[in-house]
């Protein structure tokens, strides 16, 4: 079955950040995700993740300022310096936590420039960031996001991506493959996971419900199809990647709330054999 990792930027939002990872071991997640571990002491989470017995599966590099709006420096011309500095970051995290892949966002295109000189820039300092996380025995990740949740991101395709993965040819460059995203975009979900997942360039995927992001049994994707079609393709191609559980709890930051809503997963609500959660069991 999948490896399920709770991505503790969205679940678990009653408790702090840091309480979020005992939340996560309780319910049965053996592999955490976030988007970033900046404002904390990379000891402190490595002790979280230690006494609960998890591991740090993936997070992302610095994206610029968040707060102001910026969502990743990649293809921004005039950025390198700092690019390259959160890189450096990244990776003495992941050192510490031991991460093996870092999520790093493409960023907004800016208006006006022509995206020729976008992309040149975008897969420049993916070389460059691959080349120094290889150094480091970590992967590298890209991620196409939608734009109806993120409009004017730069990577907004899983074909574009791959595209960029073989193009530069690093061995430690991958895709994020996040199927609440190739929804919106492309749709076509099964046959992207039977094309892609065997070619080896796929690092880690992402789930949950669309259109709303909550839990992956609300809305139109089926995943009561789609994980056993995870676990089909896995055995036949040997892909052992982590199934990050990146959604929005439906019951929002009430206490119990993302607790509650696992019974997909066969976590704390066991179903009957022939239930969906019988399968989806961490």
């Amino acid at each position: 079955m999948p490896r399920f990792a709770a991505n503790l930027s969205m679940l678990y939002p009653e408790h702090g950040f840091l309480d979020r990872f005992a939340a996560a071991a309780q319910d049965g997640f053996a592999g955490v995700e976030y988007l970033f571990p900046y404002a904390f002491a990379a000891s402190d989470i490595a002790q979280r993740l230690q006494a609960h017995g998890l591991s740090q599966v993936l997070f992302n590099a610095p994206p610029g300022d968040w707060e102001a709006g910026e969502r990743g420096l990649a293809c921004l011309p005039g950025r390198e310096a700092e690019f390259r500095q959160g890189i450096d970051l990244a990776l003495s995290y992941a050192q510490a936590l031991a991460c093996p892949r870092i999520h790093v966002m493409a960023g907004l295109a800016p208006a006006g420039v022509d995206r020729a000189r976008l992309q040149a820039t975008y897969e420049a300092n993916l070389a460059w960031a691959a080349a120094q996380a290889a150094q480091a025995g970590r992967e590298l990740l890209i991620e196409p996001i939608n734009p109806r949740d993120m409009p004017g991101y730069f990577l907004q395709r899983q074909d574009a991506a791959h595209e960029i993965v073989q193009r530069l040819g690093a061995a430690n460059l991958k895709v994020q493959m996040d199927l609440y995203h190739c929804q919106i975009v492309e749709g076509d979900v099964a046959m992207k996971l039977r094309d892609y997942l065997p070619s080896g360039r796929v690092g880690h995927l992402q789930i949950a419900g669309v259109p709303m992001r909550h839990e992956p049994d609300l809305g139109e994707l089926n995943y009561a199809y789609l994980l056993p079609l995870i676990d089909e393709i896995s055995a036949a191609s040997g892909w052992n990647g982590w199934v990050g559980c990146e959604y929005r709890p439906a019951r929002g930051a009430v206490a119990g709330g993302t607790s509650d809503g696992l019974g997909w997963a066969g976590m704390n609500r066991p179903q009957p054999a022939t239930a969906r959660g019988a399968y989806l069991k961490v």
